[in-house]
């Protein structure tokens, strides 16, 4: 948890509404100069024509130094075994600062976009359960050191160190393993909306409030992040983070221009450090692969 100390960790949403790529490699590049943690990229479906979230993270990697990349991908729109690869390559390309906010959306105009069926209520929190698992179990598919690059013997790989998952689920089944090896992070950094019921299996939870966020804490979410705060000040010592989710272009230029300075003059920003994955910058441990234990 923060504290008085080390102040906050600051996340921006940004959502795509009126976005050219040049604005948003202006926008992440001014929220990282700003000392923000965390930038998560919405996925909207409303007609508009804009690039999806993890194209628009993907795009901004290669010019950052040092804040983490979240795209919100959809697990019910969204093939698992294609979601778990897109998230690690993202981690690749970043250095070690991919992450995911799980989406959850069941609207018809979702599933008319992706050609997929819109699900029944009882079931949708056990299919989220169910691909946030087999993305972790596909992101340990590779042990660490699985890519040895042996010019003298020929061998890219230790073949006894990928593994198959062989997830057999209720909505589907992945064999795997991932196509990619692991990634920096081992695991990236899993982000999701309390109210999704998974916050167990998060490593950050956004919530409304204080008393959601007492909730997370006890459902075992290792850190939570207040989503949309007027009073930081009031948060630090409670709550580990708030992400920010300005309204409009003028909003964002207000807020990385004046009201983040202000909060940092008060001792209310924990910034990130260059050189640190994500994980590291939020004091979230490198998993180990499941497979590597079993060895």
């Amino acid at each position: 948890m923060a504290s008085n100390e080390t102040g906050l960790f600051f996340a921006l949403e940004l959502d795509g509404r009126n976005e050219s790529p040049r604005r948003l490699r202006e926008s992440v590049a001014a929220a990282e100069s700003a000392g923000f943690t965390l930038v998560t990229f919405g996925e909207l479906v409303d007609g508009a024509d804009r690039l999806d979230a993890g194209t628009r993270a993907a795009f901004v990697s290669s010019a950052t130094t040092t804040v983490g990349l979240a795209p919100a991908v959809h697990t019910l729109t969204t093939e698992p075994f294609f979601l778990a690869t897109q998230i690690a390559s993202l981690d690749h390309t970043s250095h070690g600062r991919g992450a995911w906010v799980v989406g959850g959306d069941n609207s018809p105009a979702a599933h008319a976009a992706a050609g997929s069926t819109v699900r029944e209520p009882s079931s949708i929190i056990s299919e989220i359960r169910d691909v946030i698992e087999v993305s972790r179990q596909l992101w340990d598919s590779w042990e660490d050191g699985a890519v040895i690059r042996d010019a003298d013997t020929g061998r890219y790989l230790d073949p006894e160190k990928v593994h198959h998952v062989r997830f057999d689920g209720e909505f589907f089944d992945v064999v795997g393993p991932l196509i990619t090896p692991r990634s920096p992070q081992g695991q990236p950094v899993v982000v999701g909306d309390a109210r999704l019921g998974v916050t167990d299996l998060l490593d950050i939870a956004l919530v409304e409030d204080l008393a959601a966020a007492q909730e997370a804490r006890g459902d075992g979410a290792p850190l939570v992040f207040v989503d949309g705060a007027d009073d930081v000040a009031s948060l630090v010592g409670l709550v580990d983070g708030v992400r920010f989710r300005p309204s409009s272009a003028e909003d964002l230029t207000v807020l990385l221009g004046e009201t983040v300075p202000a909060l940092a003059a008060a001792g209310l920003l924990r910034r990130p450090t260059i050189g640190r994955t994500l994980r590291e910058n939020l004091g979230l441990a490198r998993p180990a692969s499941r497979y590597a234990a079993q060895n």
